[in-house]
């Protein structure tokens, strides 16, 4: 009896083992089917934030977050569109899918045909190329380089996705002769000689149009000072219409001058080194329930000599509760530069960038005031930590324009 019971524990123990091997076979061969295991193979692309119905796309643009699907995707070195490298994070790629973000600016005209409509897929283990539409999208507009220019000036038309353009328009006239960037970022353009009353500039590709919300050659709407038809500078700064010393100019301007200003000083009253007008109205009362980011601070401003240290601050009733600031020599990085212009150009200040401790007003009521009317000053600081030793820039057209 006791033997039979042995010889039955041996054989419920072969065949425990047995059972573990089996097991941890079809482990070790789920594992290495999980993996990647070759080269990779793509089958589709989709939305990476599934739309209502099938989220299966057939044709993309640029600048687009979609995911790839497919087997062996793992192990990704690099991911082109049309030759142009996309961003991942492999950490994020299963075997069957990898999530990349489009690269927002592919140079369509530059493309080589054979890379034209393709996805490149490069892993650690292989690669493959996937044909599929990529589009470019409708063109969008960022800004003018200077939407007060006279006729004959040249003008950049900035933005993304202007390739295979139709047709530009500017302030109502058709443009001849424009030339866009390779890389579809912006348009270079003189301004035709019939400009005489405001308009958008509007760009048309054979993806889409794009339009202006704002007028370009407009000196009247929303304008707060520009010397001439509308006047409102009470004291401050020289004031010049001289076009030898800031040559397209728009009549007169006024100039902002600072000589040996020590770091740390901020007595922007003294030697000329402030624009300030009398009462005006910044947005009309029956806007001032709109919301802040709709509106924007504009002038148009020449600067010949490096500027590379000091700040405009712009300020409503010199209140500096809430205030802006303008450095364009500073870095993106917070490096110092130096900074000077070809000519005028425009400058926008979201009135969102009217800052109070930090932070921006919550209303353009709090920012403005019940009645949104009072004086501007544009200021010249030096909030710097060295000194300003010779600044001098041309400021004109000063205005609130609803950007959006």
């Amino acid at each position: 009896m006791k033997n039979l019971l042995n010889r039955a524990n041996s054989h419920l123990l072969l065949i425990l083992v047995a059972i573990i091997f089996f097991a941890v076979q079809g482990c070790k061969k789920d594992a290495s089917s999980s993996s990647s295991s070759g080269p990779p193979v793509i089958t589709g692309v989709r939305n990476y934030v599934p739309s209502p119905g099938d989220s299966l796309l057939t044709r993309v643009g640029t600048g687009k977050w979609v995911v790839i699907t497919g087997s062996n995707l793992k192990g990704a070195l690099q991911i082109y569109f049309n030759g142009v490298k996309g961003s991942f994070n492999d950490a994020w790629f299963s075997d069957t899918s990898a999530i990349v973000l489009m690269p927002a600016v592919i140079p369509f005209p530059l493309v080589e045909p054979s890379q034209l409509n393709t996805i490149r897929f490069v892993t650690t283990k292989g690669e493959t190329t996937f044909s599929f539409p990529i589009v470019a999208p409708a063109p969008t507009i960022s800004e003018i380089s200077n939407e007060s220019a006279n006729p004959g000036d040249s003008v950049t038309i900035k933005g993304l996705n202007f390739f295979f353009i139709q047709r530009v328009s500017y302030a109502g006239v058709e443009v001849t002769g424009f030339k866009g960037a390779n890389d579809g970022t912006a348009i270079s353009m003189a301004v035709p000689a019939s400009v005489s009353t405001p308009g958008p500039v509007i760009v048309t590709t054979k993806s889409g149009t794009a339009t202006t919300f704002y007028n370009v050659h407009d000196f009247t709407t929303g304008v707060l000072n520009n010397y001439d038809g509308i006047n409102t500078f009470s004291w401050g700064s020289d004031v010049s219409n001289s076009a030898v010393n800031f040559p397209g100019n728009n009549g007169n301007y006024g100039i902002l001058k600072a000589t040996n200003i020590p770091a740390g000083n901020g007595s922007w009253w003294e030697g000329g080194r402030s624009i300030n007008t009398n009462a005006v109205q910044w947005v009309p009362t029956a806007n001032l329930q709109d919301t802040l980011n709709k509106y924007s601070l504009k002038f148009e401003i020449a600067v010949k000599k490096p500027w590379t240290d000091g700040s405009i601050q712009i300020v409503k009733d010199y209140t500096f509760t809430y205030s802006a600031f303008y450095r364009p020599w500073k870095n993106a990085n917070g490096s110092n530069g130096s900074f000077k212009t070809n000519g005028w150009q425009t400058v926008t200040v979201p009135l969102s960038n009217f800052l109070k401790n930090g932070l921006p007003s919550p209303t353009l009521t709090e920012l403005l005031g019940s009645t949104g009317n009072g004086a501007i000053n544009v200021t010249f600081t030096n909030d710097g930590s060295t000194v300003v030793t010779d600044f001098e820039a041309a400021i004109d057209n000063i205005r609130i324009v609803k950007t959006r």
